[in-house]
């Protein structure tokens, strides 16, 4: 589906009969995206939040209930337009050991997700066609998140006499345009295109932090699926190439408690798309949204962004199991799914020796 980069959102009634279809560029930020095998794309702003003390003496731990109840506050009370934010969209976890801590190190860092965008679907005139009212949408979606970051970045939050100070960013995965400028950056001075017909440009998108069992053979394994990724990626556009693994390193490096981190829980995929024009599509589509699972009231903020490392050019990621683009929606699901997939066009499924590890 949708080789040409028009791919499409797709509604079904009782019986699977196709309601509707939209060309995947022309989505707004604010419209959720249905995709393959139960998941949809829902729309959200989320900003990253970095609090210090006002006073460089502070030495007690803060309240983080406390700081979310604060920072509550003043969304639904101190913006242009209202927002209500439930407490579990607001992650805020303290630095532990304040002994260790620098003089110009922050006390917390906090993650706020603001999903209720409805009000920024409104119609500004009736004769518009589609495409204006789109695009609007797109800058009213930009220039609210601009507007929210402003408002809050360098606030000054008082709790229980002590004084913070609240520093507020989109974080990168979240910056569609910031990424596109860095790639055109890349290829113009790094020299180490991608394309063959000479043309330097990304063409593979990486995904971090997405279940794996949703991605997984559904009552066979909780494993990530080769098969099963590329079906749901398929949605998107022609896939040259594609690895899916477990993603136990996630987080490791910021989380206190990474010891704590139960293995095999979330998933890191690699796609490598044919045309350039559906790597662009698929990674505008990724950012700003999480993915959700029918059924399921967990939301997977995940983490997205282009190559530029060359993971497929890498012999050693060349080596592990292959599928040819046209046998794997006809192949059968295995029954036991590997610790690393890997799909490369030129091979077949009768050149796969099977492969066991062990856990």
């Amino acid at each position: 589906m949708g080789s040409s980069g028009k791919a499409l959102i797709l509604q079904r009634e009782e019986g699977g009969r196709e309601m509707s279809i939209r060309p995947l560029e022309t989505l707004p930020p604010t419209e959720s995206l249905e995709i393959e095998n139960g998941l949809s794309l829902v729309p959200r702003v989320r900003l990253e939040l970095t609090l210090y003390p006002a006073s460089p003496s502070v030495t007690k731990p803060i309240d983080e209930w406390k700081v979310k109840r604060t920072l509550i506050h003043f969304l639904k009370n101190s913006l242009s337009v209202p927002v209500t934010v439930p407490e579990e969209d607001l992650h805020i976890k303290r630095i532990k050991d304040l002994k260790k801590r620098k003089r110009d190190d922050p006390l917390a860092l906090g993650t706020l997700f603001v999903r209720d965008l409805g009000f920024l679907n409104e119609k500004s005139k009736k004769n518009e066609d589609e495409k204006e009212q789109d695009v609007k949408v797109l800058e009213k979606f930009l220039d609210w998140r601009r507007y929210i970051v402003e408002k809050m970045d360098g606030i000054e939050l008082n709790i229980e006499g002590m004084k913070f100070k609240l520093s507020v960013a989109i974080p990168a995965s979240d910056d569609f345009e910031s990424m596109k400028k860095s790639w055109e950056e890349f290829f113009a001075f790094g020299n180490r295109g991608y394309s063959r017909s000479g043309r330097q440009e990304p063409d593979t998108i990486v995904l971090r932090g997405v279940p794996s069992r949703w991605f997984a053979e559904p009552r066979v394994s909780s494993k990530p699926s080769l098969l099963v990724t590329h079906t749901i990626f398929s949605t998107f556009g022609r896939i040259r190439n594609l690895n899916v693994a477990e993603d136990d390193d996630l987080g490791k490096d910021a989380d206190e408690d990474a010891a704590n981190i139960i293995s095999g829980l979330h998933c890191k995929i690699v796609v490598q798309f044919e045309k350039y024009r559906d790597f662009y599509n698929t990674l505008k589509v990724l950012c700003c949204r999480s993915l959700q699972k029918q059924g399921s009231r967990l939301r997977a903020d995940y983490e997205v962004t282009w190559d530029r490392d060359g993971f497929f050019r890498n012999s050693r990621n060349l080596t592990q199991v292959k599928i040819g683009v046209q046998e794997i929606a006809a192949a059968p699901y295995k029954s036991e799914a590997p610790r690393r997939q890997q799909h490369i066009s030129r091979f077949s499924p009768e050149d796969i020796p099977r492969k066991r590890f062990k856990e």
